[in-house]
């Protein structure tokens, strides 16, 4: 299944179908070119589920925490500067994979192996006219 966002305003309500195409999944591992739009796609989700932060990618911080409007922890993992799977152990990946809370990964690749086999994977390329097409499974 493929979704195709043609215009920025279409994102909120991409968002809002990831969230209800992926039930009861809440690990979700972003796949994509720098600048394909991860990030952003990411942030909407986390305003679906109540998060008031603007919230930005954690390229240097690996892993931002948000709290919903209930209280809730909702994890952005940002794997783009990890070099090698071991690094990951650190900062405790496993808790936050296995913690019930909504993860959500951009650049996974390098901790694949570890991944729950449940995690709902979104691969996403830019069309030959600016669109974001995203691969489900």
């Amino acid at each position: 299944m493929n979704i195709i966002i043609a215009h920025t305003g279409d994102i909120p309500e991409t968002a809002r179908q990831l969230l209800k195409i992926s039930e009861p999944e809440k690990v979700f591992a972003f796949y994509g070119a720098l600048g394909s739009g991860k990030t952003t796609i990411i942030k909407a989700i986390c305003r679906e589920l109540g998060v008031n932060d603007e919230g930005s990618s954690p390229s240097f911080t690996i892993v931002n925490e948000y709290r919903n409007t209930a209280g809730e922890a909702i994890y952005h993992i940002d794997f783009y500067r990890i070099g090698k799977q071991e690094e990951v152990f650190d900062f405790g990946l496993e808790e936050y994979l296995y913690s019930g809370a909504y993860c959500f990964m951009e650049w996974p690749e390098v901790v694949e192996d570890l991944l729950p086999p449940e995690t709902f994977r979104i691969r996403i390329t830019v069309g030959k006219n600016g669109e974001r097409i995203l691969e489900l499974p």
